[in-house]
């Protein structure tokens, strides 16, 4: 009696390969935020007077853009292992499994199937930490800004 391991357990290989890529992608999400974070804090502990608000809006602007890319950045997890055809593909994918929008029309195959379940779900956690870090930049943003003193009058 031949006994495959691998046909046992069919989708062991999308764990092997999912869990380690899900894992990476929070700490590059996490790391990428916390320069984000950086940056922020360089931008609005320069700001002394209330003329400066639109560039501390544009900032947040450019924040959101930036955790945007970082999420682009993330969709690229298919293209390694040739689960799809090209990068576009890859990413479409991806960024279609993450957001759970899932329209794109394309299947991966059989054996990759259950990552693209789990890339949906490693997709809710970054989508949940993106939505808190830029729910605590705007309300800190609004915090910096109301302290700052009018216009014409001299810090104390």
């Amino acid at each position: 009696m031949n006994i495959d391991p691998v046909n046992m357990v069919p989708w062991s290989s999308d764990w092997l390969w999912s869990l380690p890529l899900s894992a990476m992608a929070v700490v590059i999400h996490v790391l990428g935020l916390y320069v984000i974070r950086q940056k922020f804090d360089r931008v609005l502990l320069n700001l002394h007077h209330r003329g400066i608000k639109f560039i501390a809006l544009g900032f947040m602007a450019g924040t959101t853009v930036s955790v945007t890319l970082l999420h682009g950045l993330e969709a690229v997890g298919f293209r390694p292992l040739h689960a799809l055809p090209d990068k576009k593909s890859s990413m479409l994918y991806s960024l279609n499994a993450m957001t759970t929008f899932g329209h794109s029309g394309m299947n991966l195959e059989p054996h990759w199937q259950l990552m693209g379940a789990l890339e949906a779900l490693n997709g809710l956690i970054l989508f949940g930490l993106s939505t808190a870090f830029l729910y605590a930049i705007i309300q800190e943003a609004w915090v910096r800004l109301q302290r700052l003193p009018a216009p014409g009058s001299r810090p104390i």
